[in-house]
């Protein structure tokens, strides 16, 4: 099976602009997530995937870089323009702003495609500032590892336990915390674009609820790993203080 990797990067981040050119350690922040990808031994190819001209022309000097449409909806609809035009068999959507993204969690997305048309990666939240955190979506699993549904509350609600503390709680049941790579079969992927956006969808602000509700399975590869994302400028440092440790 070819697999490839896909980046998506947007210059117009509300918290952000221009984050995928943001110089960490010397080096712009796409750059840093191009390196991480190409250490991944299951992807054949890595893309950035972006609707400027200013990354592109930065981003093409150390990668294969696609322009795309600038009002997709979605991650997945951004790489799903490029995906049309690569030969390969799946993709890993891999998050632009994963400057430390492991290579191990990429591959463990990309072989559990063998399997299912469709998969992601989740690791157990310990953090109680992450319990009812909205930004920390959870999700819940069947016993084949199979999503059952992702939510920016926190799931499953725990009614023998709901009065206690979320350190309780943490320790009475094994919640889990979504991490945003994905990976698809091409034409899984095709296929869940022609979607509209769905209902949960637009309610949670989460893409991967249109997969569930139009009857796509999501396989979760359960990690232990912990993203650590750019999400605004003051972010830079603390990557740069990981990197000069690590």
């Amino acid at each position: 099976m070819k697999v490839i990797g896909i980046i998506p990067a947007r210059y117009a981040s509300t918290r952000f602009p221009g984050k995928p050119l943001a110089l960490i350690a010397g080096k712009p922040l796409i750059r840093h997530v191009v390196e991480r990808c190409r250490q991944a031994a299951s992807l054949a190819e890595v893309i950035v995937a972006t609707d400027d001209s200013r990354i592109r022309e930065v981003a093409q000097d150390f990668c294969r870089t696609e322009m795309t449409a600038p009002d997709h909806p979605s991650g997945s609809d951004r790489i799903a323009e490029v995906a049309a035009r690569c030969a390969c068999d799946a993709i890993v959507n891999i998050q632009g702003d994963e400057p430390l993204i492991a290579p191990a969690v990429i591959n463990a997305v990309a072989d559990a495609l063998a399997r299912a048309e469709m998969s992601t990666a989740a690791t157990p939240i310990t953090r109680p500032d992450e319990y009812d955190n909205p930004n920390t979506v959870k999700v819940v699993v069947n016993a084949a590892g199979r999503a059952l549904y992702f939510s920016r509350c926190t799931i499953p609600y725990l009614r023998e336990a709901a009065a206690a503390s979320p350190s309780a709680q943490l320790a009475a049941f094994p919640f889990l915390k979504h991490l945003g790579i994905y990976g698809y079969r091409r034409d899984t992927l095709l296929r869940l674009v022609r979607f509209p956006v769905s209902p949960l969808e637009r309610a949670e602000k989460l893409e991967q609820l249109r997969a569930l509700e139009n009857g796509i399975p999501i396989a979760v590869v359960q990690v232990d790993y912990d993203s650590v994302g750019v999400d605004v400028p003051a972010d830079v440092a603390r990557v740069e203080r990981i990197l000069a440790d690590s």
